[in-house]
């Protein structure tokens, strides 16, 4: 099969992947899954891959190398092991980033990024840049008729993570409060629709991109605002004195000390992009009784969830497709910011 490689990490971003014919996965035990891929969705974790910010946790010998990214994959069923039996070949089905084992705490709790033996295709295994993807019974989950694999891939990651953390903004958020979604990127758009589903509170985007703000708008954002020194104060004036919520999708590059200044006594801010160093006060937090919460991925539960969204129009995916031969050209534009949403990448 045809495939993207990853031949060494650099952390100036010179490198570039090798499209190469590599040998198709096999079954090799009862509960795999090999699926033909139909998009793989490319994310700024990618980028950091490339630059090795994850080598010490997933390859720290560089034993991968060279490997296939791509961890937001959706396709069709190919082939099955000899226990499954709730997928056939032909099926369409998104598949959850984790590979998970079912029994330890993690997963009877119900969350797969717990799970204590997991694999990561994309990146602790080969993912989905390429022909075919070798997964498990246990992550898939069949699509609705009307849904197309290209539709829907990158939701597997971008899409959970930011449901996730809207679903647990909307627990504490009530109509007429506001909430900040720093980033209309891949995740931020699906973050701000799912807002707009999920509570009645005010949505105020935040973005340098003058397009990402425009779609803020369209999907369903109250305010938007252009980032800059400014943006703090903006956000208070806009407020009345700081939102309940913000939801940080950069996580570096200075907005990760931006998000928890936006924040009213008792807000909440929500750290799901990453890469930066957060510094607060201590006396801060103190006073004016703020939190801060890591949010990872999403669960099982909380993909089906949002592919019920997305089947019913509610929640959509605004992407860019390009060839697994223009692999290089997409991860060039997602660099240097200019995708609007989502980049797809078809094998086929």
């Amino acid at each position: 099969m045809k495939a993207a490689l990853l031949p060494a990490y650099d952390k100036d971003m010179n490198v570039q992947l090798r499209i190469e014919d590599v040998p198709d996965p096999r079954i090799t035990g009862p509960d795999d899954v090999i699926v033909r891929v139909g998009a793989a969705g490319l994310c700024r974790t990618d980028l950091h891959i490339m630059e090795g910010i994850w080598k010490p946790v997933m390859d720290p010998e560089d034993n991968l190398l060279p490997y296939i990214m791509g961890h937001e994959n959706a396709g069709w069923v190919e082939e099955v092991g000899s226990h499954v039996t709730t997928l056939k070949p032909g099926d369409a089905v998104i598949s959850h980033p984790l590979v998970t084992c079912g029994v330890c705490t993690g997963c009877r709790k119900g969350e797969d990024m717990y799970c204590e033996h997991n694999e990561f295709p994309g990146l602790s295994r080969n993912g989905g840049f390429a022909e075919h993807l070798l997964t498990k019974e246990r992550a898939l989950i069949k699509l609705n008729e009307n849904v197309a694999p290209v539709s829907v891939a990158p939701l597997a990651d971008a899409g959970i993570t930011a449901y996730r953390a809207a679903r647990r903004a909307a627990e504490i958020l009530r109509p007429g409060q506001y909430v900040v979604v720093m980033g209309v990127g891949g995740l931020g758009h699906i973050a701000i629709q799912s807002l707009r589903e999920l509570c009645g509170a005010r949505i105020i985007a935040v973005d340098l991109n003058d397009e990402a703000l425009s779609l803020a708008r369209e999907l369903g954002a109250a305010h938007a605002v252009k980032t800059g020194p400014n943006v703090v104060e903006e956000i208070h004036d806009l407020t009345h004195g700081g939102a309940q919520v913000v939801l940080d999708f950069v996580g570096e590059l200075g907005a990760e000390q931006q998000g928890w200044n936006m924040l009213c006594k008792g807000g909440t801010d929500f750290i799901i992009g990453y890469g930066g160093e957060l510094r607060i006060p201590t006396l801060h937090m103190i006073i004016n009784e703020i939190s801060v919460c890591g949010s990872l991925v999403g669960n099982y539960r909380e993909l089906s969830e949002l592919m019920e969204l997305n089947a019913e129009g509610k929640v959509n995916l605004h992407s860019s497709e390009y060839p697994l031969e223009q692999i290089n050209d997409a991860i060039d534009d997602l660099k240097n910011r200019r995708l609007v949403g989502r980049g797809v990448i078809v094998p086929n």
